[in-house]
């Protein structure tokens, strides 16, 4: 594709939004395990979460999302530069989610890739995304985070499995004449890397398949992972109370941080839009910035529960439809999540 001119600036021209259809209250949540609708409520700020029927895809739920963007920001899909899919629950480790979304659009012969960095990953697409218009490598850039998170849950399993939604959020970058997104401040911890994650790797399920097989049964297998193959399957697991403490120490100081990189103070803040993974980490973060009143705060989780990589796209898209008058401030965002990998910036809501 041809090289786009050097930009100073860049921004979020238009913002879409895929939910599926389906609601699962807490109710319907503590069919599979020993809890309450008042002790989710209490610990999560969770009342309903999004799930996606069997044949809906994160492509799917990708493309309805892009598709508002697109709409919103006003241009075509032939005009993009490069798609970028931010996902954890494509199921094909190869080839990705962002290059059959390309297709679809009519974005071909656009460069396309996904990104796996959890509920940081639309952060870290908003940072590659920005870094890919200024420089001229692209004109408009396609941002997505996509998530299908109820395909890699165990009903039965108490660490995450009830936090867990499914939605796809986009938002088409482009060029601006003012600073429309600050510098990222975005980094990891692999020190931490295995309190989130899946219980196994397809290695693992490779070699239980292949014991089975091999004595006729899987049964072979059903003393430690159950009786059924559904038991063999990849499903999310974290150490709730390490992640809870990490997010919120150390990812209120990042977002200082990236506050402090847009030359910004608190007061000069429209909105807060941090990742809803849990309501008490995103209530401890206003009070550590010690944001004021008239900032405010993105609580989608309450409605679509952790979307991982959707999750603020999502939660931006509800913030405006509810407060048009937001439109042109400033935000501040920020993702954290498995790996463990964080990321925040500053951007100028569309």
């Amino acid at each position: 594709m041809l090289q786009s001119p050097l930009r100073e600036h860049s921004r979020i021209l238009g913002l879409g939004a895929y939910r599926p259809d389906v609601i699962v209250t807490n109710d319907d949540v503590c069919q599979w395990i020993e809890s309450s609708d008042e002790w989710i409520r209490q610990r999560t700020g969770i009342v309903t979460r999004h799930r996606a029927k069997a044949d809906v895809s994160v492509i799917d739920m990708a493309e309805g999302a892009a598709r508002e963007a697109l709409k919103q920001a006003g241009i075509e899909a032939s005009q993009l530069g490069a798609v970028i899919v931010s996902t954890v629950t494509h199921p094909y480790a190869t080839p990705s989610a962002a290059a059959a979304l390309a297709d679809r659009l009519g974005a071909t012969p656009a460069p396309a890739f996904d990104i796996s960095a959890a509920c940081a990953g639309y952060c870290y697409g908003i940072a590659q995304g920005d870094a890919l218009v200024r420089s001229g490598t692209a004109e408009y850039v396609l941002v997505v985070g996509a998530e299908k998170l109820s395909d890699f849950i165990d009903n039965t399993e108490r660490s995450m499995s009830f936090l867990l939604g499914d939605g796809a959020g986009a938002v088409v970058i482009g060029p601006s004449d003012i600073p429309g997104i600050s510098p990222s401040v975005w980094g990891s911890d692999g020190s931490k890397w295995d309190v989130i994650g899946m219980s196994r790797s397809l290695l693992d399920v490779r070699s239980l398949s292949l014991d089975a097989e091999a004595a006729g049964s899987l049964a072979a297998v059903a003393g430690e992972f159950g009786d059924s193959e559904q038991k063999l399957w990849p499903t999310m697991r974290q150490d709730g109370p390490s992640v809870f403490r990490w997010a919120v120490w150390e990812m209120a100081k990042t977002a200082k941080r990236a506050l402090e990189a847009a030359g910004l103070q608190p007061e000069d803040l429209a909105a807060f839009v941090p990742h809803q993974a849990n309501m008490r980490i995103i209530d401890e973060m206003v009070k550590q910035l010690k944001l004021p009143e008239s900032v405010v705060v993105a609580r989608d989780i309450a409605e679509a529960g952790n979307t991982s990589a959707a999750s603020i796209p999502l939660a931006t898209h509800r913030l405006l439809q509810e407060n048009p008058q937001l439109s042109g401030g400033l935000a501040l965002q920020i993702g954290f999540g498995a790996g463990l990998v964080f990321g925040a910036q500053v951007i100028v809501l569309p």
